[in-house]
């Protein structure tokens, strides 16, 4: 559904335009409606998830055990932070201060396409991402029959 990088800018009210290319696919499939929330997996970014991925993901993360620090971690930065956000009529959503001031984003970020969702970076930790290389250690069995 989503794939392709973004620079964006984040305006002063901490609203953010989704590129157009976006915008009817969302409308479409999402009802205008996202839901933000911490990557558990990595420092300085967001998940936005439309809202039907979102309710099966949330409801997965929840069933997990609480009494295991890891599943209540993953409650936590998953369940806890998240916030629904809806596109107003100039294709924009506010991504929550806390959030934003978390993960490190001011004025520039990245957004990415990543399938059933987008990743939101900031600018700082996605150019970080970008310059870690895979080596022959890093491949697992699953990454070996990749034809890339």
């Amino acid at each position: 559904m989503f794939q392709g990088e973004t620079a964006i800018t984040i305006d002063d009210k901490g609203r953010l335009a989704v590129p157009t290319a976006y915008r009817d696919v969302v409308a479409r499939e999402c009802a205008n409606r996202l839901v933000v929330t911490y990557s558990p997996f990595d420092a300085g970014c967001l998940y936005l998830y439309p809202q039907h991925v979102w309710e099966r993901v949330r409801d997965q993360v929840n069933a997990l055990p609480k009494t295991k620090s890891t599943s209540r971690l993953m409650q936590f930065k998953l369940v806890g932070a998240a916030a629904h956000v809806e596109l107003d009529g100039n294709g924009r959503i506010s991504i929550p201060v806390s959030q934003r001031a978390a993960i490190g984003i001011d004025k520039r970020a990245v957004l990415l396409g990543m399938g059933d969702k987008f990743e939101l970076w900031s600018e700082h930790a996605h150019h970080e991402q970008v310059r870690q290389v895979l080596t022959d250690g890093d491949l697992g069995d699953e990454l070996l029959g990749l034809q890339l």
